[in-house]
């Protein structure tokens, strides 16, 4: 039940005009978010994505033919290189203006969503990261993506809404 609350509590704040008097007959929220976290003394760009499980079952079943079950545990295996395979296609990185290989570590189911783990490596400084990203924007029109950057502690975040998928941090 918390969870459900608070996807309505973030429709509320996300989108414009969200608050008090919004309209009633709004749909849900669609909604990932993805943190990139540089850390500096193992010279990787750690990488998490959270994505409601639903719309990437939805998603996924949109480009492949297998059958997509993220809530099976015992098909986690069978799974890992479909999740791989869309993610490299709709997330992808640049470090400096040099664009870094995103290696797929895992994934695990979390509360309402699964979360997915990256990382890419010999990343010894950062001063400027791009970002595509355009998770799920097949799926809804709605759809937005929630990006957070964090470099030497500090925090930088930004909200894509479908079609704008490029984000740009500096630090």
């Amino acid at each position: 039940m918390a969870a459900i609350i608070f996807k309505w509590f973030l429709l509320l704040l996300l989108l414009p005009g969200g608050g008090p008097g919004i309209d009633k007959a709004m749909h849900p929220v669609y909604l990932s978010v993805t943190e990139i976290e540089h850390n500096k003394a193992e010279k990787l760009l750690e990488v998490s994505c959270k994505i409601y499980t639903d719309d990437f079952e939805k998603t996924l079943r949109m480009h492949y033919t297998d059958k997509i079950d993220l809530m099976n545990t015992a098909a986690k295996k069978a799974m890992t290189p479909l999740i791989n395979d869309y993610l490299q296609k709709h997330l992808w990185m640049a470090v400096d203006d040099k664009r870094v290989q995103l290696r797929f570590i895992d994934y695990e189911l979390q509360d309402e969503g699964i979360v997915c783990f990256l990382q890419a490596e010999s990343i010894t400084t950062l001063k400027k990261l791009k970002v595509f990203n355009n998770l799920l924007y097949e799926y809804k029109e709605q759809q937005m993506g929630i990006i957070h950057a964090i470099v030497n502690g500090n925090r930088k975040s930004t909200r894509l809404n479908n079609p704008d998928a490029n984000a740009l941090f500096e630090f």
